[in-house]
């Protein structure tokens, strides 16, 4: 997907969560399941956002974007999350790099970094993005950054494009990529707390 040029990315990226979202209209039962086809394809339209928010963040571009591709070619095997992380757990590889278990933590850091980033910008006037940007970041990457990683990222946070020109790659007014971003921080929500849930109750940890 490019950027710009007609593609209505935010679009894309709030209906496929919220056909994923589906799944947790009921009860959040222990029969709830999520695929890994479709969530991979839903996490795939979340890359190119990361392209866009320039240099600060494309230590998170390149990575998301290798993992968001090992679950997807996991999906072709593995039906749902649930069997993706099992899968792991009965091997002794669930922190093993490579792992389809680890990088499904490393996609959700990134799918909470977006839903966190989406609800500072609809909270903050103005046309900057650094402070959205940097709270974002502070909340979800940067307690699992080195020293290095941190200053390189605060660096790059002066070169971030404002508010307008981050709506004009995406190819969008901001009253659409207001209510684009709303839906999408609604419906990721509940996501992100169930693949946590998944790794807390098998004692795995989230914070590696």
């Amino acid at each position: 997907m490019t950027e710009g040029n007609g593609d209505k990315t935010l679009r894309k990226i709030a209906d496929a969560f919220n056909d994923l979202a589906n799944v947790f209209t009921d009860s959040q039962s222990a029969e709830t399941e999520v695929k890994v086809a479709p969530f991979s394809h839903a996490c795939s339209l979340v890359s190119p956002l990361f392209g866009c928010l320039g240099v600060a963040f494309k230590f998170a571009e390149m990575d998301y974007v290798a993992k968001v591709h090992d679950l997807a070619e996991a999906s072709k095997s593995i039906q749902n999350l649930q069997s993706l992380i099992e899968l792991d757990v009965q091997a002794n590889t669930v922190r093993k790099g490579g792992s389809h278990t680890r990088n499904l933590l490393r996609v959700k850091r990134g799918l909470d970094m977006v839903r966190v980033l989406f609800e500072q910008i609809l909270v903050t006037e103005g046309n900057s993005l650094r402070d959205p940007a940097s709270k974002a970041y502070e909340q979800v990457f940067a307690p699992h950054h080195g020293w290095a990683i941190r200053k390189a990222v605060s660096a790059g946070m002066y070169a971030l494009p404002t508010k307008e020109q981050l709506l004009k790659k995406l190819n969008e007014d901001e009253a659409s990529a207001k209510d684009h971003m709303q839906s999408y921080v609604t419906a990721s929500a509940p996501l992100i707390q169930y693949i946590d849930k998944l790794f807390v109750s098998r004692d795995l940890g989230i914070d590696w």
